[in-house]
């Protein structure tokens, strides 16, 4: 399901404009990548949560001359499900 298939789904079962689903599944992603730039954690009670977590740096290899290079430590976002929404899907 993509984003344009969801915003019809969310409209759909809540006789809401595909405008006014649109936008609010935009504010919330916003505030949610807002949130993990702070440094903060997202937790939606029984869906999951989202977090930063961070990459350690690392010695890596240029693969066209073949020297070692220092990869430098990043973040990046990660998702965990939350229990209720694990057993959701393994109920099927």
């Amino acid at each position: 399901m993509n984003k344009d298939q969801l915003v019809k789904q969310v409209a759909n079962d809540t006789n809401l404009s595909n405008k006014d689903v649109e936008q609010t599944i935009n504010q919330a992603l916003e505030v949610i990548k807002h949130a993990l730039s702070n440094g903060d954690k997202v937790t939606l009670h029984g869906f999951g949560s989202f977090e930063n977590r961070t990459r350690a740096a690392r010695k890596g290899r240029n693969p066209q001359p073949g020297e070692e290079m220092l990869i430098p430590e990043s973040k990046r976002p990660a998702f965990s499900a939350g229990k209720k929404f694990k057993d959701a899907l393994n109920s099927k």
